[in-house]
């Protein structure tokens, strides 16, 4: 299943973006969201040069309703608060996305790491631009579970051996008859296994940074 890290500009009118960009020194982390129907509980850590101004700014917003001191030092402040403006937390709710914490606020931008479909990912991302707030896909990568899942168990094997073996360092430390006659295999068989999934390991790669690049030339 793919994740994808993206980073999210929130709209000047959020009270979050706002403040973050008040206070650009300020790290907000967010260590935890809970999404209800018409507000958001959140859990955050403030840290930088005088997080104890930023909490009194979060403190005066209309959109908190409630706000609690659980731990502060000089450059540190832990807090909890509950708001009906969690605009990241209702586009989550809206796409099924889950909101994998820690979730890093800083300079009116957040980096945000979700785990879903593909399908899932363009729900969140259109539900991200109808709260007005436009974004950047730092990348997109499949898990580990999901890359598994793409090779066979013999494929697998093969490919783990050969990486150990030295077989695609540079310069290459084993040859393909030196695997071959470690894993006592026929050189053809661990050549053709090889070719197969590094071709659906290529193919594969390719097809998630454009499919056109993969259109075969028949002219």
């Amino acid at each position: 299943m793919p994740r994808a890290k993206l980073t999210v500009r929130l709209p000047p009118a959020a009270w979050i973006g706002d403040i973050s960009t008040d206070y650009p020194e300020v790290d907000f982390r967010v260590l935890a969201a809970l999404p209800t129907e018409e507000t958001g509980v959140g859990l955050v850590e403030l840290t930088g040069p005088d997080p104890a101004s930023a909490v009194r700014a979060i403190e005066a917003r209309n959109a908190i309703l409630s706000i609690e001191v659980l731990g502060q030092s000089p450059d540190r402040t832990l807090i909890q608060f509950e708001t009906d403006e969690p605009l990241l937390l209702f586009s989550v709710q809206e796409s099924g996305v889950p909101l994998e914490p820690p979730v890093n606020i800083k300079d009116g931008r957040a980096t945000v790491e979700v785990t879903a479909s593909q399908d899932r990912l363009s729900t969140f991302g259109t539900q991200l631009e109808q709260f007005g707030m436009s974004f950047e896909v730092e990348f997109v990568r499949r898990t580990v579970d999901a890359t598994e899942q793409l090779l066979t168990d013999r494929q697998r094997e093969l490919i783990l051996s050969a990486v150990r073996a030295g077989y695609y360092d540079t310069p290459r430390e084993c040859s393909l008859t030196d695997l071959a006659e470690r894993l006592d295999m026929a050189k053809s068989t661990v050549s053709e296994t090889l070719h197969r999934a590094e071709e659906t390991i290529i193919m594969e790669f390719v097809t998630e940074l454009d499919e056109s690049l993969i259109t075969k030339d028949v002219t």
